[in-house]
């Protein structure tokens, strides 16, 4: 759904400028381009964004399942580690051999 209003956005850009402007053809052609070059950008951030949300969701959902999860090569597990959900970390519990360490979901596999 976002590509395509992202391609009518394009289109409508193209056609205002185009019938409302005095541009010559190289200018209309920048002007385009640019203006798809920011809409491909933000298209693109927001898949980026959605992939790493699913990785984390995913992590996330593999320690509530108490499934085998590696971050840095340590195997991350409720018995040595806590979840912290508001910032998408793994903290080592007390008495552990990984008391302290931290891991950012995004390290783990």
């Amino acid at each position: 759904m976002g590509y395509i209003l992202g391609l009518l956005v394009v289109i409508l850009f193209f056609a205002a400028i185009h019938y409302f402007t005095e541009l010559n053809t190289k200018q209309k052609a920048g002007a385009t381009l640019f203006f798809v070059l920011i809409i491909g950008a933000a298209l693109y951030y927001n898949h980026y964004q959605n992939m790493k949300r699913e990785h984390i969701t995913a992590i996330a959902l593999k320690f509530e399942q108490n499934k085998k999860i590696v971050c840095e090569t340590v195997d991350v597990n409720r018995t040595n580690f806590t979840e912290s959900v508001g910032t998408y970390t793994f903290i080592g519990k007390e008495g552990s051999p990984h008391a302290g360490r931290m891991f950012s979901f995004e390290q783990c596999q």
